[in-house]
């Protein structure tokens, strides 16, 4: 099973153990804010955490999690202008037609653990149950065996 730790992360907030919003206690944490931020949940009210985390002058937010409803982004036009920049990426900006075969190659020399990734292993009969479970935010990736 693939672990935050693995892939580097070193610390961990529970906004419900916190008194105080989670961008400040970052922002306490890292002596200004992070470089990089990245929301993944699709929750609106997440990216605004992200993107108050990073550090004036040059934090980036990426924006990866899509929201199921088309919804404006919470920011104020004016917490652009102290040099914090937010961007979006679909797929990691992978350039499947040139990158795809480098990538293989690392997934069969085992520099890159797939199998890792899997968190669940279910028949394809229960294919709803799968999309449940990611909709859920239970499971990051699901194997289907026909």
């Amino acid at each position: 099973m693939c672990t935050g730790q693995t892939m580097g992360i070193t610390d961990f907030l529970n906004p419900k153990d916190l008194g105080e919003p989670v961008h400040e206690k970052i922002r306490e944490m890292t002596n200004g804010g992070v470089d990089y931020s990245f929301e993944c949940a699709g929750n609106l009210e997440v990216l605004r955490e992200a993107f108050l985390s990073s550090h004036d002058g040059w934090g980036l937010t990426v924006v990866l999690g899509i929201h199921p409803t088309p919804r404006m982004l919470p920011l104020h036009p004016m917490e652009l202008f102290d040099g914090r920049r937010i961007i979006g990426s679909v797929f990691g900006d992978f350039k499947g037609k040139s990158q795809l075969p480098h990538f293989a190659e690392e997934c069969k020399r085992q520099e890159v653990k797939l199998d890792e990734f899997i968190t669940h292993e279910l028949p394809f009969s229960e294919i709803n149950e799968a999309f449940q479970l990611l909709v859920d935010g239970k499971s990051l990736r699901c194997l289907l065996h026909l």
